[in-house]
């Protein structure tokens, strides 16, 4: 019982330490953390903003990982591998294309009448719905068949990403080596969807 428990923490573990990695990565130069600055720059009152970020992020989030393993419930485990890992793998090209941001500007003044925790958390929800970042928690619930672990890892890296941005903004934009971190996260990616094909028909 104990080797079994063992087993199943380093399971979880892995679950989480990987959705974070992964959803940190991405979340450099993506439109939220983008965001993110803006509502910075704008409001300069960083506690209710990240306050507003991290609920909107577990609800998100939350609702993204439940649909993953969803997901696994109504496909068939051969065409839900390859679905997953044509999905890693076409997000490994997706992290390399470069994040734009709208005209955020009239979307700030339009909610702002919610003060900045009511605007942030609306602006960064709706931001975040189809966003590569939300993708990637599907995807990992899917991959894992997991919600509580990949929630708690997705959130925990969009923080670790969208926190200094909030506190340092633009310093910490204009440092960071972007194109890099999203090489590398491509990478990761990459390595998920091969390696699950790989693991599954060789190992």
């Amino acid at each position: 019982m104990g080797i079994a428990h063992a087993s199943q923490r380093k399971t979880h573990m892995y679950e989480f330490l990987l959705s974070t990695s992964i959803v940190a990565l991405a979340e450099m130069g993506d439109k939220t953390q983008l965001l993110a600055l803006l509502l910075a720059a704008r409001f300069r009152k960083p506690v209710p903003i990240l306050v507003a970020i991290l609920l909107a992020t577990i609800i998100n989030h939350g609702l993204s990982a439940a649909l993953g393993q969803w997901i696994t419930t109504v496909i068939s485990p051969d065409i839900l591998l390859w679905v997953v890992s044509i999905g890693f793998i076409a997000m490994a090209i997706w992290m390399l294309i470069p994040d734009e941001l709208g005209d955020e500007s009239s979307s700030i003044n339009k909610w702002q009448k919610l003060g900045v925790f009511g605007a942030t958390f609306i602006l960064f929800f709706l931001a975040e719905i189809g966003d590569k970042t939300q993708i990637a928690t599907v995807a990992l619930a899917a991959r894992f068949d997991s919600v509580l672990w990949v929630m708690m890892g997705t959130t925990v890296g969009m923080m670790i990403a969208n926190a200094p941005a909030v506190f340092i903004g633009d310093k910490l934009a204009n440092r960071l080596p972007i194109s890099l971190i999203h090489k590398i996260g491509a990478l990761i990616f990459l390595l998920i969807g091969v390696g699950t094909l790989l693991k599954h028909y060789y190992f």
